[in-house]
């Protein structure tokens, strides 16, 4: 099945490495014009010419901005209208794990959390939502973990922050599929990606962690960002035009809830 986007306009968060970056690329390749958000500029144009290099015929914006505030939220959709046109898909997908033990957490690693991981949601979504409804097309793809459905302990605050992730999905789901606007979450597990070379830095020991985390994995390996790229495809395309309100796994059936 050839999935095309041509025509349409995506805006990325967290778009200049990992999951976000393999996205970007995979919408560029489908066709769609691509507007990354990320904080560091120079990482982004760097992104900005790997998708280039894959798909020379796309329209690239990179957009630095903060979106952990409203007026980085503000400023980040702004360019990317002005840079590429009226957005049709966006993809929520800023945020890295932040967990621990529960008591040695603080009111402020939990407030950063949901400023990243909630709060931009909303305030994304808030921005987008008014032109997708007009146009009667649109979809929203919330970039969470399988942990806002079945949180292991030392997961806070992210696993609180996935969930509330999870419940915004559904309810805007309810709310606006009557206008055209299909909005659904895929959930992470472990996809060896810029996360975990972070974690890793050294290839040897990456590669036995992978290699160990994957013995727990039904498949019998981690997932690789392209697999989640082609799973957000898919939703973003007309290929997904019945599905709405889905938190869909890409764990490789760990999670042990489905």
């Amino acid at each position: 099945m050839q999935l095309s986007l041509a025509g349409r306009t995506a805006l990325i968060t967290g778009g200049s490495k990992g999951l976000g970056l393999a996205t970007a690329e995979a919408f560029a390749a489908a066709g769609a014009a691509v507007a990354v958000v990320a904080r560091d500029a120079a990482t982004l144009e760097a992104a900005a010419g790997a998708i280039r290099a894959k798909a020379p015929q796309a329209r690239v914006a990179a957009v630095a901005a903060d979106i952990t505030t409203a007026e980085g939220c503000k400023s980040a959709f702004e360019a990317s209208v002005a840079a590429l046109g009226p957005i049709d898909i966006l993809v929520n997908n800023a945020g890295q794990a932040a967990g621990g033990p529960f008591l040695s957490g603080s009111d402020a690693a939990w407030q950063a959390d949901f400023d990243l991981k909630v709060f931009a949601h909303v305030r994304l979504c808030r921005l987008a939502l008014p032109a997708m409804r007009e146009r009667r097309w649109g979809r929203i793809i919330n970039v969470l973990a399988t942990a806002a459905k079945a949180a292991p302990a030392g997961s806070l605050p992210t696993a609180a922050a996935r969930a509330a992730g999870m419940a915004i999905t559904k309810a805007l789901a309810k709310e606006f599929a009557p206008d055209g606007v299909l909005v659904n979450a895929l959930l992470v597990g472990i996809i060896e990606s810029d996360q975990w070379m972070r974690a890793f830095p050294g290839e040897t020991e990456r590669a036995a962690f992978m290699a160990q985390q994957g013995k727990s994995i039904p498949v019998g390996r981690v997932g690789r960002a392209e697999e989640f790229a082609s799973a957000a495809l898919f939703l973003a395309s007309e290929a997904a035009s019945y599905i709405s309100g889905v938190a869909i796994n890409v764990d490789g059936g760990a999670s042990p809830n489905v």
